[in-house]
């Protein structure tokens, strides 16, 4: 009786100790494909930073198809990276999407025009074909002409939008004078194609004053006021942030950390080597914590669309330092 006793104590001990141990499981929506954007997260999971913390990470790729804000709406994730004007966006029309971290501090969005399409300044757009990203990227363009005066339904004076595809296959074949890119991805593709830097001219959002924030990480508000959840969120912050930092430190081992989680296998070293230099530059400065002056500067380039604004009023709500003030301290 006592042998069974102690048989019996040993399993209940066992199995208290695999619940104790058992990890809590987070997925994570990405806003785009497996790339060195994301990197920070993948070293997390390869470098065990997430293991350390208790969790048990699920990345999802995006793409095309994929819109972040519906992911989580339907319950397919449980924190999602969008672009703060894509979420605030989506926040008006109802969803309550709260920002909890804000890695990226600086804007890698860029237009890049042709000069033999005449293009030399934005006082040149008028007139012009330009390519822009939709699926909620376009919030910030669409700031950025009503800053400028320019309608964008091609009437007379303005600007002719032209629906751009995840490609730079616009200006390449001339259909468009300028197409959106971003500093660490497509700009190099146009490079790769056999533009010279020369060829082109590049008006980053950044310098034109109408920088919006990009790939923060956003969960739902009535999540946040679940405990146990808010507590999952404060340990994937933490652990995530270390992955950053390791990634701005470690580049290139970064990107092969990257290339190691390509299941498509359609990136190249070279390229993903080249994308996470830029994207260093990008998340260098933060550490995790949203500035307040940064999100101010975001909403006011949102509702300064004259009679068509991205956002008409002021949100309420969308950002908390709750999560990175545990996470970070």
């Amino acid at each position: 009786m006592k042998k069974l006793m102690t048989t019996a104590l040993a399993g209940a001990l066992a199995l208290g100790a695999g619940i104790a141990q058992a990890a809590d499981d987070v997925t994570l929506q990405l806003k785009w494909v497996t790339q060195a954007q994301f990197a920070g997260y993948y070293v997390a999971l390869d470098q065990g930073f997430y293991e350390a913390e208790g969790l048990n990470v699920t990345i999802k790729p995006g793409g095309p198809d994929v819109a972040p804000a519906q992911v989580i709406a339907g319950g397919g994730a449980d924190v999602v990276l969008d672009w703060m004007p894509s979420a605030l966006a989506s926040r008006e029309k109802g969803l309550d999407l709260v920002n909890i971290a804000q890695p990226f501090k600086s804007s890698g969005m860029m237009l890049t025009c042709r000069k033999d399409a005449g293009v030399a300044s934005p006082a040149d757009f008028a007139g012009k074909t330009l390519g822009v990203w939709f699926f909620g990227n376009e919030y910030p363009f669409l700031s950025w002409m009503s800053k400028l005066g320019l309608k964008t339904d091609g009437s007379d004076g303005g600007v002719t939008v032209l629906k751009q595809g995840f490609n730079v296959d616009p200006l390449l074949q001339n259909q468009a004078a300028c197409v959106s890119t971003m500093t660490y991805n497509e700009y190099w593709q146009v490079i790769d194609a056999g533009l010279t830097p020369d060829d082109l001219v590049v008006f980053k959002y950044e310098d034109q004053g109408v920088a919006t924030l990009e790939d923060g990480m956003y969960v739902l508000g009535s999540s946040l006021a679940d405990p146990a959840f808010a507590d999952k969120m404060v340990r994937f912050v933490r652990a995530s942030m270390k992955g950053w930092k390791w990634a701005e430190e470690n580049p290139d081992a970064a990107a092969m950390i990257v290339l190691d989680n390509d299941a498509t296998g359609a990136q190249t070293e070279e390229h993903q080597k080249r994308m996470m230099r830029e994207i260093a530059k990008l998340t260098a400065g933060s550490n995790g914590a949203l500035d307040p002056a940064d999100y101010q500067r975001t909403v006011d380039s949102l509702m300064s669309g004259g009679s068509d604004p991205v956002i008409t009023k002021v949100p309420e709500g969308a950002w908390t330092h709750a999560i990175t003030d545990k996470a970070l301290n």
